[in-house]
């Protein structure tokens, strides 16, 4: 017998889309109904490939809803599996663990969610397939949270179902902290995780698999999004493979500028990576960021003029389609090596000299790391957690603060 399911995580539905509304209002809302499509093309797909059930490892929404159009999509789209006949398995997660949410819709009898009280299996003795999970009751769950799921049935196909962080190493908060080994101990032949937002396939013996998100949220979760087509033969799997549904997408878009001595080449070759980058999103809407590297003469003329740079790349995004935004243009250029002659009258004052000097002060560092905390502290939180993820970030402003001045004085 040969059968496929798909593995879902992480839907966070109506979540909104980090970033974009700080910097203009009006693509934020085209991005905002990212994430419903994303959902709408994940049921399409269950629906036309006759997939014999769907598993949704968590995270469902992304936390209380502010109004029950939230709710009424979701049973909305769940319905056309339930017309089609197809089981929705789920287990709630942090986002959406039983405390954390005040109201609750009923699904159609094919939705299937795990109890947040223990560890059980739901049964599909069509397929002869034994599913073991356990939702969360708040976004704090007990130290044996894993260990009491319960033992494998034999002569089944065993799919383990965890909102899980694993040993906490991959950019997330520790829920149901485990490790790939301990998962193995149990001999499921399949555990559908969920809470990273990176697909990845952690083991092929058991399979241990992190579907990732369905709708990547910020630049923090660029690429192409979705979930995983499992297909079984025999009673064991197969193949595993990921599919593509994100309704909008984030990209870091690298944009080698060396050699270049006019921002005229540097704006024509952001030009070409945003042609080739669209030509690959399918029509879907994209968020870039842009970050410019290489050595140039023109590093400091760059950093001077950054904003208007930035100006002129989303102009060309805009000219490609309506939908190509560009988040913001980042900089990570250097300037060429500069020549050991010695400096004429005219250029005595050498501001690069002062100011790497200036940045090397320790009371200079002080003084600056007073003036970011100030402004950090004003700005919104994911801008701060970026602040503070990035240890190098006084020096690279003092570099900037240095080829700044350097570039406005040249122009």
């Amino acid at each position: 017998m040969r059968f496929s399911f798909i593995h879902a995580a992480d839907l966070h539905i109506d979540s909104p889309l980090a970033g974009l509304g700080l910097k203009d209002k009006a693509v934020a809302e085209r991005f905002a109904q990212a994430g419903r499509r994303a959902v709408e093309a994940l049921i399409a797909e269950t629906v036309e490939s006759k997939a014999a059930f769907l598993i949704v490892a968590g995270d469902v929404f992304d936390g209380d809803w502010r109004d029950v159009t939230t709710g009424l999509f979701f049973v909305r789209a769940i319905g056309a599996l339930h017309r089609a006949g197809i089981p929705t398995i789920m287990v709630k997660g942090n986002h959406d663990s039983e405390s954390g949410m005040s109201r609750a819709l009923t699904y159609p009898d094919s939705v299937q969610t795990f109890s947040s009280r223990k560890a059980e299996t739901i049964e599909l003795p069509e397929h002869r397939v034994a599913l073991h999970g356990r939702s969360f009751a708040t976004r704090l769950v007990p130290d044996d949270f894993v260990e009491s799921y319960p033992a494998r049935r034999d002569g089944w196909l065993n799919i383990g179902v965890l909102h899980t962080s694993l040993d906490g190493t991959r950019g997330h908060d520790g829920y149901a902290p485990c490790t790939v080994d301990g998962l193995r101990r149990f001999g499921y032949d399949y555990w559908a995780l969920g809470h990273v937002h990176t697909a990845e396939i952690l083991s092929r013996d058991p399979w241990v698999v992190y579907p990732g998100n369905l709708q990547g949220r910020s630049i923090r979760e660029p690429g192409a999004k979705g979930a995983m087509r499992v297909t079984v033969e025999d009673g064991r799997i197969v193949a595993v493979e990921p599919l593509v549904f994100d309704g909008a997408r984030w990209a870091l878009e690298t944009v080698d500028v060396s050699g270049c001595e006019r921002e005229s080449d540097v704006v024509a070759r952001i030009g070409a990576a945003l042609e080739a980058l669209h030509g690959r999103s399918d029509g879907r809407p994209l968020a870039v960021r842009v970050l410019l590297t290489g050595t140039t003469p023109l590093h400091g003329a760059l950093v001077a003029r950054r904003d208007l740079l930035q100006d002129e790349a989303r102009a060309i995004g805009f000219r490609i389609a309506e939908d190509c935004w560009v988040e913001q243009v980042k900089l990570a250029t250097s300037a060429p090596p500069r020549p050991s002659a010695a400096l004429s009258p005219a250029e005595s004052l050498d501001v690069d000299d002062l100011l790497t000097s200036a940045a090397a002060d320790p009371a200079f560092a002080g003084v600056l790391a007073e003036l970011m905390k100030s402004v950090a502290d004003k700005l919104p939180r994911d801008l701060q957690k970026e602040l503070a993820e990035d240890p190098e970030r006084l020096q690279q402003l003092a570099d900037d603060a240095r080829a700044f001045l350097s570039g406005a004085m040249s122009s």
